[in-house]
C-alpha cells in the first residue's frame, strides 16, 4: 500500500482512480459490483473523461487558492528552485 502522507520532492502529480477505488466506494454505498461492471461503469457516456476533467479542475483551483492564500510562498520556491540548479 502507498503510503499517502509521504512527502517528498515532485515534479509532477499523478492521480488515479483505479478499479479497486470504485469497488471500494462501491461498497460503501451498499452497492455490490465486479470489476467487469465498475469497467464498463467508469467506460460509459464518456464518465473517466469526466472524472479526469473534474479531477484537473480540482487540482487547478487547489493549486490556485493555495498560491493566493501564501503569496510569499511562491518566492522561497523560486529561491530554493534556482538554488538547487545552482547545487547540481
Amino acid at each position: 500500500m502507498i503510503d499517502l502522507k509521504k512527502k517528498c520532492w515532485r515534479e509532477k502529480v499523478t492521480a488515479e482512480i483505479t478499479v479497486a477505488h470504485m469497488l471500494q466506494f462501491a461498497r460503501e454505498l451498499g452497492t455490490n459490483m465486479s470489476a467487469a461492471e465498475v469497467e464498463a461503469f467508469l467506460n460509459q457516456n464518456g464518465r473517466a473523461q469526466s472524472v479526469w476533467m473534474h479531477m484537473m479542475q480540482a487540482g487547478e483551483e487547489y493549486i490556485k487558492s493555495s498560491l493566493e492564500a501564501n503569496p510569499l510562498a511562491i518566492h522561497s520556491v523560486k529561491q530554493t528552485a534556482s538554488h538547487a540548479s545552482l547545487v547540481q
